[in-house]
């Protein structure tokens, strides 16, 4: 609340001044620095009128650029400029002088500057005369106590001090040289009452001579303390001394790490290191930052499992057992597994390999390295690769800089406590370099089995044995994975599931594995083999099962929460009808095979990273001037197959009696349907001739059959991949004629036996011999095969 009494006189207009954390006093004199846009004009205008006069007023919030009323408090002064300097960086030094105080009313602005309205107090005279020179002689033995503690007094407070008689110039004076705060200085600035006035300084110059006792006492305990703990040092130090000379050590601690390393297998360099590094320590102050640094390093290397590597005996058939309880399929991976331990087990110095599963998303790469950790009894350390940039990551921080700490692979191994763990590098793939180094690498000596015995991380500054130690890396592919790093690596191929490998992986885990999660069981819910075929093939797309569990888990969900609706139900049944019920629509729609042959239509076969598919490829021809144009997302790979294609049908065009003219009049269209899907290969050569010639030769394709094949110009049939995706498609769409390249006829050992049965496959060594299966209507020179 303002101290001052109602004003009756008229405003009056003077340009303002706002101050940032300072005020003017009366009877004092300041100086200002005036550096804002408006206030210099203010400032320059005052001095070319002559009159020489500002309303100055401090701001409540210092931040405030442009401030308005509500941003200043209501009482400022009046001053006089006594002088201006111009500095260099176009801001103004202005010498002021305070001449009374005044009540803003209001604030008027323009576009120049601000101008303040205001009314000037009158200063109400104190009612007891001896009661003004009683507080009068207070304040100044106060004041000068401040001053005295400080150690600075200025001129104008001593004058004030030693014959100042004015009880208001003197608060005014001692407000401005002693109190710090603006607040305090502004509640000062407000009293009009002298009276009120002389109370209120009294009472702030008592709160800071009392925050100085204060301060004074606690850097008096900070001394204390500083020399105390100099003193302690020096004290230990001439113990370290003492102790040194006597061969002594009297530290509780030091005397459990030396009995921790006498009882440790350490050996060699990495035990001279330790040994020097509890030397350091025991000369070292408990308080130095350096202590805990040798700690660290000490507790690191005493943690770590020293010593010869000594793996479990190996237990051929727990091991198979475990395997196969796990994981469902993976043959390749499983029996390379089998031949290690049957090889360590007659030879136990034998070196561990270097495995890389390569393989889609979702197929149980890192899974399946953790039950290879179950079934050889070992210790399981995982590590993701994927987005590491940093060298650091795998040889760990030199210890001279702040933080440092051991690499992922020795403090891994710290953790499990085993030297012949099982040990996961996950996406070795998506790993990259910068300017912190490459961490491919730096894994180029932990993968290599030359040199991995004697891996030396840069924080332990000595050489480690990683040779018993069984890495297993997981990649979705090589092509990104450094060449030097591959050459390590035995690479296993994790192929992708097809349809009836995924119903038996949710028959015998992904069920079991959500009827635990979610509280169910068997008797509570089942699912129909037709049903689960329908979930994997319009609902998922992928070479996994990833998205299968998840479906699984929204099934089960949605059965408790039926069961507990319709508690008179006891057993939720799931049939193909019921799944857009519990799922919704389908997700996805397998493009048909045409139902009747047709001009120009081929069935092909393709591989893709989420299973097989049946890949109808269109041909069409239109008047024109030989023109080709190929549609629907196909890779380089595959145009050139088209080409190869058309150039092998005009080759034969007399032999199934086409005119040699005909690509001369007419355009050639080669569309692959589903164009927002990228294709592309080599395998679709074979199917795109044969659409060729029907649609060239208007001779209508059979429908009943699918064919893959890449074909030369000479009209050879070469091999292909994926057979096995492949005809598991054609035959998921009822399509059981196949056409293959003789070369892939080893690949059918792959097939289950009752479905390879069910199929008629025909093996082509030419791109003749699938014209003839396919065009049966052709007029050609002999039939070479029939199907």
């Amino acid at each position: 609340m303002l101290l001052y009494e109602n004003e009756t006189k008229n405003e009056t207009l003077l340009p303002l001044l706002p101050l940032r954390g300072m005020l003017v006093f009366p009877s004092t004199v300041t100086t200002l620095d005036v550096a804002r846009e408006k206030s210099i004009v203010a400032v320059e205008g005052v001095m070319q009128t002559g009159e020489k006069h500002l309303f100055v007023v401090a701001q409540r919030d210092a931040s405030v650029e442009r401030p308005g009323m509500e941003d200043l408090y209501s009482v400022g002064t009046v001053v006089t400029v006594r002088q201006l300097l111009r500095l260099p960086d176009n801001s103004i030094r202005a010498l002021v002088e305070g001449e009374y105080r005044a009540l803003l009313v209001g604030v008027v602005e323009d576009e120049t500057m601000q101008q303040a309205q205001f009314i000037p107090l009158t200063v109400k005279p104190i009612a007891s005369e001896i009661e003004g020179k009683a507080y009068m002689r207070a304040l100044r033995k106060l004041a000068l106590s401040i001053a005295s503690k400080r150690g600075n007094v200025p001129a104008e407070l001593r004058q004030a001090l030693e014959g100042e008689r004015d009880p208001n110039t003197l608060c005014d004076i001692l407000a401005a040289n002693v109190l710090t705060s603006l607040e305090s200085k502004q509640a000062v600035l407000e009293c009009a009452d002298t009276g009120v006035r002389l109370m209120t300084l009294s009472r702030l110059l008592a709160e800071e001579s009392q925050l100085d006792r204060l301060e004074e006492k606690i850097n008096g305990r900070v001394r204390e303390y500083m020399e105390k703990a100099n003193h302690d040092y020096y004290l230990r130090e001439q113990i370290h001394a003492i102790q040194d000379e006597l061969g002594e050590d009297d530290d509780e601690d030091i005397r459990a790490y030396r009995e921790k390393l006498r009882q440790s297998p350490i050996f060699g360099e990495a035990r001279d290191r330790v040994e020097k590094e509890l030397k350091r320590l025991a000369r070292t102050s408990v308080n130095a930052p350096e202590s805990s640094i040798s700690e660290n390093y000490i507790e690191t290397m005493l943690e770590l499992p020293w010593g010869e590597a000594k793996p479990p005996k190996v237990d051929i058939a727990r091991a198979r057992k475990v395997l196969e309880a796990d994981h469902y399929g993976m043959r390749d991976v499983k029996d390379r597994l089998l031949e290690y331990l049957a090889v360590l087990a007659s030879n136990e110095k034998l070196k561990s390999p270097i495995i890389c599963l390569v393989g889609p998303p979702g197929v149980g790469k890192t899974s399946i390295a953790r039950s290879v950790a179950k079934a050889l009894n070992r210790e399981f350390a995982q590590m993701s690769l994927g987005g590491m940039h940093d060298e650091a990551e795998i040889r760990g921080h030199r210890r001279t800089y702040v933080g440092a700490m051991p690499g992922r692979i020795i403090s891994s191994i710290r953790q499990c406590k085993s030297a012949c763990p099982v040990f996961l590098l996950d996406e070795i793939d998506k790993m990259s370099g910068d300017f912190r180094g490459d961490p491919a690498s730096a894994l180029l000596e932990v993968l290599d089995p030359e040199q991995n015995s004697r891996f030396r991380d840069h924080y332990i500054e000595a050489p480690y044995d990683l040779s018993k130690v069984l890495f297993i890396t997981t990649a979705n592919g090589t092509d990104t994975i450094d060449r030097a790093l591959l050459d390590r690596m035995e690479i296993i191929e994790v192929p992708s599931y097809t349809l009836e490998d995924k119903v038996k992986i949710a028959r015998g885990h992904l069920l079991p594995k959500q009827f635990q999660a979610h509280g169910m069981s068997k008797e509570k819910l089942k699912v129909g083999a037709p049903a689960l075929r329908a979930i994997i093939d319009q609902y998922t797309r992928e070479s996994g099962v990833r998205t299968l569990e998840r479906m699984l888990a929204r099934l089960c969900r949605k059965a408790a929460l039926e069961l507990l609706e319709h508690p008179e139900e006891e057993c939720v049944r799931v049939r193909t009808d019921d799944l857009k019920k519990y799922l919704g629509a389908p997700r996805f729609l397998r493009q048909s095979a045409e139902q009747e042959p047709c001009v120009g239509v081929v069935n092909g076969l393709a591989w893709t990273s989420v299973g097989g598919e049946v890949m109808p490829i269109e041909a069409l021809t239109l008047p024109g001037k030989g023109g080709i144009e190929i549609t629907g997302q196909l890779g380089d790979v595959m145009r050139e197959s088209a080409r190869i294609a058309v150039s092998v049908v005009r080759a034969r065009m007399a032999q199934y009696g086409v005119p040699d003219d005909f690509f001369a009049n007419h355009d050639l269209h080669i569309h692959v349907p589903e164009g927002a899907v990228p294709k592309d290969g080599p395998s679709a050569g074979a199917a795109m001739a044969c659409a060729v010639l029907s649609a060239a030769a208007g001779i209508p394709a059979r429908c009943d059959l699918a064919m893959t094949g890449e074909i030369t110009l000479t009209g050879k049939v070469l091999p292909i991949g994926g057979v096995k995706e492949k005809l598991l498609a054609a035959y998921r769409q009822g399509i059981v004629k196949i056409l293959l390249p003789r070369e892939n006829s080893k690949d059918l050992e792959e097939i289950d036996e009752d479905i390879r049965g069910k199929m008629s496959i025909a093996f082509l060594d030419r791109v003749d011999d699938a014209i003839a299966a396919v065009l049966p209507e052709a007029r050609q020179p002999a039939m070479r095969i029939a199907i």
